[in-house]
């Protein structure tokens, strides 16, 4: 890829997910947690966070919701699909590859929890440091806390591209 700037090697995010994973693991102990991604940006960080957490009643489920087109945040948190798996009576992680002004997370996770879920976490491979009047303030597990720029690779994207590099950069 040309005219970007790498934050963060394929190698650093890899050893950050898998420490978070590590981290999961412990926090549930062996309680019912489904993960649930966010689509399509959580894709790529949830698959490798997926793999490790190493737990037997552990579920992963995908939910399609967003606030973003052509780059701009429109303040509106649409949720585009609903639940296979009923969150009831588990733990829930909510995994998303950023954590920008927080408006989805924090749509989602009241929308989680009038579900009937034990409890509700989420997990980001980013969390950007800035404020969040109307959003979710801080993800309970960031891999990395970074300032505000517009980031690709690991999920995040630039008009639906770049989403599969397996690093962080920033477009030039």
């Amino acid at each position: 890829m040309e005219n970007i700037e790498v934050i963060k090697t394929p190698e650093e995010v890899n050893q950050q997910i898998k420490a978070m994973g590590r981290e999961i693991t412990r926090a549930y102990n062996g309680e019912p947690l489904t993960m649930l991604v966010v689509m399509n940006g959580g894709l790529f960080f949830a698959a490798k966070l997926a793999e490790a957490i190493d737990m037997e009643d552990f579920y992963v489920d995908s939910i399609a919701a967003g606030s973003y087109k052509n780059n701009v945040c429109s303040g509106v948190v649409e949720l585009r699909s609903t639940l296979k798996l009923d969150p009831r009576g588990r733990h829930v992680i909510i995994v998303d590859e950023v954590l920008d002004s927080g408006r989805t997370l924090k749509a989602i996770c009241k929308n989680i929890l009038d579900m009937g879920a034990l409890s509700v976490k989420t997990a980001v491979l980013v969390e950007k440091e800035l404020p969040r009047p109307d959003g979710l303030e801080h993800a309970d597990w960031a891999g990395f806390f970074m300032d505000d720029r517009y980031l690709i690779g690991c999920g995040m994207d630039s008009n639906e591209k770049y989403r599969q590099y397996p690093g962080i950069a920033v477009m030039l």
